[in-house]
């Protein structure tokens, strides 16, 4: 397990997945704004790549986060669309309902810039997040994320499109903030 000060990063477990079914994914809303597809429901059955794991998929490193204090499972995180030729990968993370607004974002971020920088070795770390999306602004810029551009219109998103923000860390740039 990759540990911050308060959430840890480990493998989905099979009695994982029941939870982010019901508490991430099947929430409409929340899900049309987390993928960049039209929301569908999942059915209990569904080997839907965003909760079963496909160790096979070298390009893509889901977690579970669990806080620390309880080892209670408060989300997903992940790291996709990994380059090993150009070094670089995409940062993503749902926290359940319950777990927003307590500092966790900021954190699971911490843990996936060391994971991705240190473990695997990258160059560059990229987040794509809604910008009205002031959580994940946070938590990016408070881990040295720089704005790099915006998306002018870019997500359909419950019937509008909304504007997606750019951001990218270095690892040197992380690495002079450690």
């Amino acid at each position: 397990m990759l540990k911050g000060e308060k959430v840890g990063l480990r493998a989905r477990y099979e009695e994982d997945i029941p939870i982010l079914r019901t508490e991430l994914y099947d929430d409409v809303e929340g899900g049309s704004r987390a993928e960049s597809r039209p929301w569908r429901p999942i059915s209990p059955s569904s080997k839907d790549r965003r909760l079963h794991v496909d160790d096979s998929v070298a390009e893509h490193v889901p977690f579970s986060i669990v806080e620390l204090a309880g080892d209670t499972l408060i989300g997903t995180a992940n790291l996709w669309g990994i380059d090993t030729h150009n070094r670089t990968a995409h940062i993503g993370l749902g926290l359940l309902p319950s777990a927003r607004g307590k500092g966790y974002g900021s954190d699971v971020v911490a843990v996936l810039c060391h994971y991705g920088f240190v473990v695997r070795g990258l160059q560059r770390l990229q987040i794509e997040t809604l910008a009205d999306n002031y959580a994940m602004l946070r938590a990016a810029e408070r881990n040295g994320f720089v704005r790099e551009g915006v998306l002018r219109k870019s997500a359909w998103v419950m019937g509008e499109f909304l504007d997606e923000v750019l951001l990218g860390l270095l690892a040197h740039e992380w690495k002079a903030m450690s």
